[in-house]
């Protein structure tokens, strides 16, 4: 049984003629003719009863009719349905992230996605490096902004440098300035009370590690919140942060940001997703509207990432 037998079957027991089903589906009467005889030799039953010219249901036929209706219909509506996610009309996309991403770079790129793509829902997973390379290996994510060099013994990933980005330490303006001449130094640091985000985010590993690399361990003030916490204990002057560079220029009027000498901290931010498995169409567009919005060299940094910053992950 075929569909296109049934759309037949329906279009003559609608017509009740032969020749006016055949124009209405665009075929030819003998060749309608055939598959309607086809159809009944399948079932083993007669649809139409044809005596003197007159066309008719039989109860055969009477008792096919609203079920091939409804196979029809649900055909069609599952080729609505394919087409609406091929068109990117619908759909879902499930995009992990650090804290960090979320707040600098993804609201203007998710606006703009939105905007094309209105009916495609978005799921977004907050998380550390570590985190969403787990997430992304068993399914749970269909792309992750993560922070290069992905940690030891991760799965397959294939993975698109997005943007490197400096580092910077952010302070409050009723605070006295860290640095000297625009710049501070992580040694400088050893002297000043810190805000520090929570274990699992890789920019608490980065700043302990970098601090412990000058000889000296943090002072933290505040421990443990998230990334609009630690933003909050820094404007009300409970200690410094180290932070990238795309948080710290959105960050606000009443907080200062001081650049680290050279050296200084710089990470990498790369797209990801599982190498086996090829992401659906509405997360590829995604993919390319993130590509297509990439911050330019002046919004990310000078070039050059240091020791530190290569081997450092974040959050």
């Amino acid at each position: 049984m075929h569909f296109q037998q049934l759309a037949y079957f329906v279009a003559v027991a609608e017509a009740r003629h032969f020749t006016r089903a055949a124009e209405t589906v665009h075929v030819s009467q003998p060749s309608l003719s055939q598959q309607i005889k086809a159809l009944e030799g399948e079932l083993g039953a007669e649809l139409f009863s044809r005596a003197r010219g007159n066309i008719a249901l039989t109860d055969a036929g009477e008792a096919l009719l609203p079920l091939a209706r409804r196979i029809l219909a649900d055909a069609d509506t599952a080729r609505h349905e394919v087409q609406e996610l091929v068109q990117l009309r619908r759909g879902r996309i499930r995009l992990g992230a650090t804290p960090s991403v979320c707040t600098g770079l993804l609201p203007e790129v998710l606006r703009a996605f939105h905007d094309l793509h209105p009916g495609v829902q978005l799921l977004i997973e907050e998380g550390g490096s570590h985190d969403l390379v787990r997430q992304l290996a068993r399914g749970a994510l269909d792309l992750a902004l993560l922070v290069l060099p992905l940690p030891a013994a991760s799965p397959v990933l294939t993975t698109v440098e997005l943007l490197q980005e400096d580092l910077v330490v952010l302070s409050s303006t009723a605070r006295p300035d860290p640095g000297t001449g625009g710049v501070v130094r992580i040694a400088d640091l050893a002297d000043e009370p810190m805000v520090m985000f929570r274990h699992g985010y890789d920019l608490r590993e980065l700043t302990v590690a970098a601090c412990r690399a000058e000889g000296f361990e943090p002072q933290f003030t505040v421990e443990g919140g998230e990334m609009d916490a630690v933003l909050g204990f820094v404007r009300a002057g409970l200690g410094i942060a180290v932070m990238p560079r795309m948080v710290a220029t959105r960050a606000g009027q009443d907080l200062r940001m001081t650049q680290l000498a050279p050296p200084g901290l710089r990470r990498t931010i790369a797209l990801a997703h599982r190498g086996d498995v090829a992401p659906p169409r509405a997360a590829r567009e995604l993919q390319r509207l993130l590509l297509a919005h990439r911050p330019d060299a002046s919004s990310a940094g000078p070039a050059g990432p240091s020791a530190a910053g290569r081997a450092a992950a974040d959050g």
